[in-house]
């Protein structure tokens, strides 16, 4: 249990001590640009889906004509 309890609070002085934290300017811009292109991946996925279905409807009207 001690080892467990050193390894957490060694963690946390790594992170006070040795990591370089962003400035909430660089956070902010960086949350838009992750939102902007989620939002489009979404789109492009939404996009490809309703084309595959699409052609795979007209395939199922061939094969059953």
């Amino acid at each position: 249990m001690a080892k467990v309890v050193n390894y957490i609070s060694e963690s946390f002085e790594e992170l006070k001590s040795n990591v370089t934290w962003p400035t909430w300017a660089e956070v902010q811009k960086l949350t838009i640009i992750v939102a902007v292109f989620s939002v489009l991946f979404a789109l492009a996925t939404w996009g490809v889906d309703e084309f595959f279905a699409s052609v795979l409807e007209k395939f199922a009207i061939w094969i059953k004509a």
